[in-house]
């Protein structure tokens, strides 16, 4: 990298790692007291190693790591450990866990959430998670980092307010199961049973809600009927538990069906742990038992809730309330000490998986990775990479872009976001290597004149737009650099409506009548934003979303904007007009439409947009045609099993269906007309025939592809019948309707027609 995007540590010849930066935090070799410990024998099975080390333990000490800051047990020489840390999109300094400094000083900054999802690369996920599982193993090696991280958050984008949307992968299942499962796996590894990093996917569920019209996260209540939580919120978290296999899962605040999230034994217990078969543990949201007795009251007594959430299936609290309260829950005969020896089997156990206890780090797998695999130059590489994949082209007039450095050699860069740094990182970020800012880069391809037009992105008054406006009549090309930061979006505060803050809007529109080249608008967002005024204002030429890009996002969008990069992002959520919102509480959690009630999301609304859910321009123009699809699949049953369910045609029970690997080849020919390389996101939606329950369209498939300038590439996508081709009944039963499928992709179109492949006796 070049400019201020500079890296920490320049290796000449060969570094030297300090292998012994870390004590071990258990079985110090060095120790004879305790070498002995069978917990300490990596020979044994985990599962015996856990119980002996519980059958070692005293109530007193057991309760003490019941918590994140689980404390140190001296006479077994185990040390304390911090649970709580974060890495969303790059090692966080968010959670006590982890700390920036020495030889440390920073960690690579990957484009904020809801800009990577744009990519639609499932290949980049991974290897995000892998490059920042390298960057938290070598600060866990160099005593400055944890290796139980609570990321990704995977909760559906529901209601575009809501100020977290940001750290989401979006609005749609498929799309948040597979960014789930593809991260945990970058992150924990492929080393079989044991565990890199320890992945969390969070908040478990019906949570998207922080702070809306004087209701908080803290006391809402979501209803949520059986059909959503299992069409829709519960799907990413099945995949990344049982896809991605990831070693932890985070209740939420919120209660769902007056039950809270932490308490609630159909959801953690019986769900996660029974039909998902989660191989690791169960964390609250920090203080959330505390909140579900103090600001809820759902129980009496804090025993009570801490004997509540344990016997849910919680395993660790994210706060002191369960080393306060649970050997007085025990005392009362609310809770037993067997039940506190399950929660700890299931925390050990990951530690155990982890090489905590395995002596010291130096001399296990990744203990040789030190401070040269941070913020290495592959790494900033990647998140520049990324950065790029994720930025979405929404217009391009006339084409307009890219700019050329011939005819535009003087740029006008306007607005609140040109120069910024920390906010291209948006939330649950770290400290980044470096920054290369929107004005920083522009400024490789091009002269500058920049006026900033508002002095923030609240945009409260017009004292800087006579010299912004100025600076337009003087260039060639006109820039803004919009949108919103943590002051508008974040944890904690969900927008009011959709508009541009302020008087941004009318910045915008000054400049762009006073210009004398092409205007270009670049907006900085993690939710949508209703911009119709640009898009059918035939003097603003292009606009261009970049989410929040990340430490390389200046670059990124430079590289886009003067043809370096060809765009191939899409939006993975939809951009909605303001007047979506008429009427419209948050806290209506019902995904569908109905009466007065427009529905959520693509999959359910069908309303006028902005800009719809997968939109996203290329400097080249794609085909597609369906080269061979089945025109029938034939759905082989259990036994005699099927359920008769709806007047207008047949479906059939997933689990009376054999599914096994039951899927359909689509192959596809995509085409690319124009004269620029580039790489296609290839979405494919199915429509299930009429008379059910499903979405009117849902994604089922999509792909990357990379595609040479005037020239096809055939794609083929597998389809899982049951899983993608199924919909969801109001009792919250998956089924797969016979009858036609409508497949689509772009333009192109396949029907397939599902049929039952011996009905047998029909049963209700």
């Amino acid at each position: 990298m070049k400019g201020t995007l500079f890296i920490f540590l320049l290796v000449l010849g060969t570094v030297i790692i300090n292998v012994e930066a870390r004590a071990p935090f258990a079985c110090n070799p060095k120790h004879a007291g305790v070498r002995g410990f069978p917990f300490c024998q990596t020979t044994l099975p985990v599962g015996d190693r856990v119980r002996d080390l519980i059958g070692r333990l005293t109530l007193k000490e057991k309760v003490t790591l019941l918590v994140d800051n689980a404390a140190a047990v001296p006479r077994l020489g185990i040390r304390d450990y911090e649970w709580w840390s974060e890495a969303l999109h790059g090692v966080s300094n968010v959670g006590p866990g982890t700390k920036f400094g020495g030889k440390f000083p920073g960690a690579t900054s990957f484009p904020q959430v809801i800009t990577t999802a744009a990519s639609f690369n499932a290949s980049l996920w991974e290897e995000i998670g892998r490059v920042v599982s390298d960057e938290a193993r070598a600060m866990y090696n160099g005593g400055m980092g944890g290796l139980t991280y609570w990321s990704p958050n995977v909760n559906i984008l529901r209601d575009p307010r809501w100020g977290r949307g940001q750290e989401t992968p979006g609005e749609d299942p498929v799309v948040a199961g597979k960014y789930a499962s593809s991260y945990v796996r970058g992150l924990q590894g492929t080393d079989g049973d044991r565990l890199k990093v320890a992945a969390c996917c969070k908040h478990y569920t019906a949570y998207d809600l922080d702070n809306w019209s004087g209701v908080d996260r803290f006391h809402f209540n979501a209803q949520v009927s059986k059909q959503d939580i299992v069409d829709t919120f519960d799907v990413p978290f099945k995949e990344c538990v049982m896809e991605g296999n990831a070693a932890s899962i985070m209740c939420s605040y919120n209660q769902v069906n007056g039950i809270p999230t932490c308490a609630d034994p159909k959801l953690l217990r019986n769900t996660i742990r029974g039909d998902w078969r989660l191989n690791g543990y169960i964390v609250s949201d920090c203080d959330s038992v505390e909140v579900f007795y103090k600001n809820q009251h759902y129980t009496s007594t804090p025993e009570e809730a801490a004997a509540d959430a344990i016997k849910a299936g919680l395993d660790l609290d994210c706060g002191p309330f369960l080393g306060l309260h649970t050997e007085d829950a025990i005392k009362k005969g609310l809770l037993t000490e067997l039940d506190v020896n399950n929660a700890l089997t299931n925390t050990l156990t990951v530690q155990m998986r982890l090489g905590m206890f395995d002596g010291p780090p130096s001399a296990q797998p990744y203990g040789n990775l030190g401070p040269a695999d941070v913020c290495s130059p592959a790494h900033q590489e990647l998140a520049l990479e990324a950065a790029r994949q994720g930025i979405v082209l929404l217009k391009n007039k006339g084409p307009t872009l890219p700019l050329s450095h011939i005819r535009h050699r003087n740029v006008a860069v306007i607005g609140p976001n040109s120069d910024v740094t920390v906010t291209m990182i948006g939330n649950y970020a770290g400290v980044a290597c470096g920054y290369t800012n929107p004005l920083q880069g522009i400024g490789r391809y091009a002269k500058t004149i920049h006026q900033k037009g508002c002095a923030d992105v609240g945009c409260n008054d017009d004292q800087l737009f006579g010299p912004a406006i100025t600076a337009a009549t003087q260039a060639d090309a006109t820039i803004l650099v919009m949108g919103l930061d943590q002051s508008i979006e974040a944890e904690f505060k969900d927008r009011a409506g959709l508009l541009l803050p302020g008087r941004q809007q009318e910045l915008v529109s000054k400049v762009t009548a006073a210009s004398k080249g092409p205007v270009v608008l670049v907006l900085m967002s993690g939710g949508p934003v209703d911009v119709s005024f640009a898009k059918n204002d035939p003097k603003i030429s292009a606009i261009v979303w970049a989410g929040y890009p990340g430490q390389a996002g200046g670059q990124a969008i430079a590289d886009v904007l003067f043809g370096a990069h060809n765009p191939g992002g899409k939006l993975p959520m939809t951009w909605y007009p303001q007047e979506y919102l008429n009427n419209l509480p948050m806290t209506n959690m019902a995904m569908r439409s109905g009466p007065g009630y427009p529905g959520r999301t693509y999959r359910f609304y069908q309303g006028p947009v902005v800009y719809p859910f997968g939109h996203g321009l290329s400097y080249s123009h794609f085909t597609h045609t369906i080269a061979d699809a089945p025109m029938e699949v034939m759905i082989p049953l259990d036994g005699h099993r099927a359920s008769n369910i709806s007047t207008s045609g047949k479906a059939i029970r997933v689990t009376h269906a054999r599914c096994g690997q039951l899927s359909m080849a689509v192959h596809v020919d995509v085409k690319n007309q124009g004269s620029k390389d580039g790489a296609h996101t290839l979405l494919i939606f199915s429509r299930p025939p009429a008379g059910n329950w499903g979405p009117h369209k849902q994604l089922v498939a999509f792909e990357k592809v990379h595609v040479p300038a005037r020239s096809q590439q055939r794609v083929q996508v597998h389809i899982h019948v049951c899983k993608y081709l199924s919909v969801v009944d109001k009792s919250g039963i998956r089924r797969i309707p016979m009858g036609d499928h409508s497949i689509h992709i772009g333009s192109a179109r396949h029907s397939v027609s599902l049929k039952p492949q011996s009905l047998g006796v029909i049963k209700s």
